[in-house]
């Protein structure tokens, strides 16, 4: 599927499989409940796109523009994203494990409530941005950039500060000894 204009067009239902969509302008689209599965989504706009309930099963992603894109409880399990750009994207429940984010810059995002399990988030730029009550146990966050991040509920325990920069973050007391425990410190009450 090449250079098809979806822009402003409200899909419901849709499946494709093993599918490459290239150069599609899904700016202003409303997909409701869609599922693509293997698929490959090259230069593709999901600018100001709303995607709810829909899901994008081992995914690739290459070139794609997120601009004030919006996920709402939708499925990314398995997505490899190279060189897209996410600015101000938001994302709300759902599952993201296993996502291959890898140098992606983050600093505008905001996922809420998603769950992120092994994903790959190495030398992200997520200074700035929020991820609050999401699932980042097992995922791989080695060079990663949190600082100044709201990760307030998120479960933590893959991140060491130690290879992660997290300065200037808002964490909860609970996140705070979880931190420590992974510095190998003996939290004990007062």
């Amino acid at each position: 599927m090449r250079d098809e204009d979806w822009d402003g067009r409200e899909l419901s239902g849709l499946e494709y499989a093993g599918t490459l969509l290239s150069a599609v302008d899904m700016t202003d689209a409303r997909l409701d409940g869609c599922a693509f599965t293997d698929c490959s989504f090259r230069r593709v706009r999901f600018n100001t796109a709303t995607l709810t309930g829909s899901a994008f099963v081992n995914c690739r992603f290459v070139q794609c523009s997120f601009f004030d894109t919006t996920f709402e409880a939708c499925k990314v399990i398995g997505g490899v994203f190279e060189r897209c750009t996410f600015t101000s994207l938001r994302v709300t429940g759902g599952d993201w494990s296993f996502c291959v984010l890898s140098e992606a810059d983050l600093r505008s995002v905001t996922f809420t409530d998603v769950r992120m399990r092994e994903a790959e988030m190495g030398n992200v730029r997520a200074d700035g941005a929020t991820f609050t009550g999401v699932d980042l146990s097992g995922a791989y966050v080695v060079g990663a950039n949190f600082a100044g991040s709201d990760l307030r509920g998120s479960d933590l325990s893959a991140i060491d500060p130690r290879t992660v920069d997290v300065r200037g973050a808002r964490i909860t007391w609970e996140q705070a000894v979880t931190l420590a425990q992974g510095l190998g410190l003996d939290v004990v009450p007062e």
